[in-house]
């Protein structure tokens, strides 16, 4: 079950969501909330916090779930010290039940890693597509739109016609046609 532990949260943060199953795991970690308690409604202990990417919003709680649950952060920059972990593009890791394909989608920021699992058809999309069509922004430091229309574009190709859930970083997930959200994101990244 994939659980959004900052939806209702009244703060600047990333979703985090709680994936439960073989590998409890949280993908991204959140900020300006106490994410700890959240985690222990539902459980006792972490096996691993995946980083979509190491933007404060995404990362500011790391800290407080490694302390509390003494478990690891995996993602693409080990020059950030809330990675303990690289994950390369392609590699597959463990979330939930599924296994879930590591795709490096830079373009928001250069450490940017979308997750998807074939088996399940669900992807972890952190900051490179949102619901109805939009997308990170390249305003940023490590911002690049050219990028970020290349990243979408291979998230669009790894994904193919296998995609059912997408889960962004921000606002609602998209369990509906979620292949039309990104159709519309990659036509929007290249026009706005």
């Amino acid at each position: 079950m994939i659980r959004n532990l900052a939806q209702g949260i009244r703060a600047f943060t990333s979703n985090v969501f709680l994936v439960d199953g073989e590998t409890t795991a949280l993908v991204d970690a959140g900020a300006n909330f106490d994410v700890v308690p959240k985690v222990r409604e539902t459980t006792d202990s972490l096996d691993a916090v995946y980083l979509t990417h190491t933007h404060p919003d995404h990362i500011e709680n790391v800290d407080a779930v490694r302390g509390a649950f003494d478990v690891q952060t995996w993602g693409y920059d080990t020059g950030n010290l809330a990675v303990d972990r690289r994950i390369d593009d392609g590699e597959r890791v463990q979330i939930g039940d599924d296994v879930f394909e590591a795709v490096h989608t830079p373009g928001h920021k250069d450490d940017h890693l979308c997750f998807f699992s074939r088996e399940s058809g669900v992807c972890f999309a952190g900051d490179l597509v949102f619901a109805n069509g939009g997308f990170g922004r390249t305003d940023l430091p490590e911002g690049d739109r050219g990028a970020l229309v290349e990243s979408i574009d291979r998230l669009r190709e790894v994904v193919g016609d296998d995609l059912t859930e997408l889960h962004a970083g921000h606002g609602p997930s998209v369990t509906t046609r979620p292949s039309e959200d990104l159709e519309l994101a990659a036509k929007a990244a290249r026009t706005r």
